[in-house]
């Protein structure tokens, strides 16, 4: 079940760009999970210029193995268009972003299994995907 919301800045643009990368960062899921000893999910071999390679339709994404992903796309999509629409003023992430970040979060996401602590590094890895 999908709690979230879209923020007010979020438009078209935003939402097209995020289904172009969407698959590419489920695959990279799956690989960071793997790579962390939390999946028995089987090596997809998805390394960074693979990720990339997907997001921008340059390779094809191969199947993926556990839906785990579901649960923190959201938080992937706001980090993702969150650094599209507030990356014009900083391209970085530090403490004034994340506080906007955070705020905008908290003002979308009510419900206590969303919080901004339990997606705070998915958002900012989400903000931290660069656009080729």
């Amino acid at each position: 079940m999908n709690l979230f919301q879209n923020p007010n800045w979020w438009d078209e643009t935003y939402e097209s760009s995020w289904e172009r990368v969407k698959a590419a960062f489920k695959r990279d899921w799956d690989q960071t999970q793997h790579d962390l000893g939390r999946s028995s999910v089987p090596d997809t071999h998805q390394r960074l210029p693979h990720t990339l390679a997907q997001a921008i339709g340059e390779e094809t994404i191969p199947p993926r193995g556990v839906p785990a992903y579901e649960d923190a796309e959201a938080a992937y999509r706001f980090g993702y268009g969150s650094r599209h629409y507030y990356g014009r003023k900083t391209d970085e992430w530090d403490d004034d972003i994340e506080e906007k970040l955070r705020k905008d979060w908290e003002d979308l996401t009510a419900h206590p299994d969303q919080s901004w602590e339990r997606y705070r590094d998915a958002i900012r890895r989400g903000w931290m995907h660069r656009k080729r």
